[in-house]
């Protein structure tokens, strides 16, 4: 996919958001001759308005206004740019994942039922496929039904390999299996789909630091990277979600799904922002295709984008 390409499928998919936060500040400064005290305080209410989260926020306005005072900033027009700068500076972003020497390189994918997390592992090795790396997808989700069958299909979009046993197995059995098959086949990449929630009294975190030690027996240094997987949709509740994954599973990085469903992407700052974690990956639709890479200027640059009165592109 070209980058004019990626670009238009991540504006696309902030449409939404885009109607929140962007339209909205172009509405306040329609008219307005100066920035003022009114004026932010707008601005603010179109941040919070978009998930961008209260401490987040603050900052944010906090700079703009140090930054109209200081560096003598009137003029309405100055201030989508000075918005556009001053989200940039908290994105926290590492533009997806770089697999190095590390052979296989081992990714654990975590997260609650129903943000995503199994489609994220199927479109996870189908980005790392189109990249020419030999994918292995553990299917270490033994407790619900319907993972395994659901992960299979995925892993045949992908066209990759499919570790998997019958359910109920324990996972780390699976993972071991997955890490031991992905050494002796020269795979390059091991992607580990885990349980969003157990069926049985075992505590989940408790699982997943289980599973760690597991793979662990095989690659000592692995897994390399841990992602947790957030819905977008669920704007705040997801940093609660984030910091009880983190405690417990060494989360270093994540996966934003949902992105194109919600009005309030503003998350997507809070979360990098808040947790001190790189955003990798935001999905902005349900196609194979639709798990990019996250790349904070193109975000921002989509976030901002407009369409001309004629409805081509403003990059066309």
């Amino acid at each position: 996919m070209g980058l004019l390409d990626r670009f238009k499928k991540i504006r696309d998919g902030l449409n939404k958001t885009r109607s929140t936060l962007v339209d909205k500040v172009t509405r306040v400064i329609s008219g307005k001759t100066k920035i003022d005290d009114e004026l932010i305080e707008e601005i603010e209410g179109a941040l919070l308005a978009s998930d961008m989260g209260f401490d987040t926020t603050q900052k944010i306005i906090g700079d703009i206004r140090t930054r109209v005072k200081s560096d003598g900033f009137e003029d309405v027009r100055m201030l989508k740019t000075l918005l556009k700068e001053e989200i940039s500076k908290y994105l926290n972003a590492s533009n997806g994942t770089d697999v190095p020497g590390a052979k296989p390189f081992v990714i654990m994918v975590v997260g609650v039922n129903g943000v995503g997390k199994t489609t994220t592992v199927g479109k996870l090795a189908h980005n790392f496929k189109e990249e020419g790396k030999e994918v292995l997808i553990a299917a270490a989700d033994t407790f619900r039904a319907a993972a395994n069958e659901q992960l299979k299909i995925w892993a045949d979009r992908a066209g990759v390999d499919i570790i998997q046993q019958r359910p109920g197995t324990d996972p780390g059995a699976v993972a071991f299996d997955a890490v031991n098959a992905a050494k002796a086949r020269g795979a390059d990449v091991v992607l580990i789909d885990t349980a969003g929630r157990l069926h049985t009294k075992t505590n989940l975190m408790e699982e997943l630091k289980k599973i760690r030690r597991v793979i662990q027996k095989v690659i000592p240094e692995a897994p390399h990277e841990v992602f947790l997987v957030l819905d977008a949709v669920t704007g705040q509740n997801g940093l609660v979600q984030a910091r009880q994954f983190m405690a417990a599973a060494s989360v270093t990085g994540i996966v934003l799904t949902k992105l194109d469903g919600t009005a309030k992407g503003g998350i997507v700052v809070a979360i990098s922002q808040e947790l001190n974690l790189p955003v990798k990956y935001i999905g902005v639709g349900e196609g194979i295709d639709d798990l990019q890479p996250f790349d904070k200027k193109v975000f921002v640059d989509a976030l901002f984008s407009e369409k001309l009165a004629d409805g081509k592109d403003d990059d066309e």
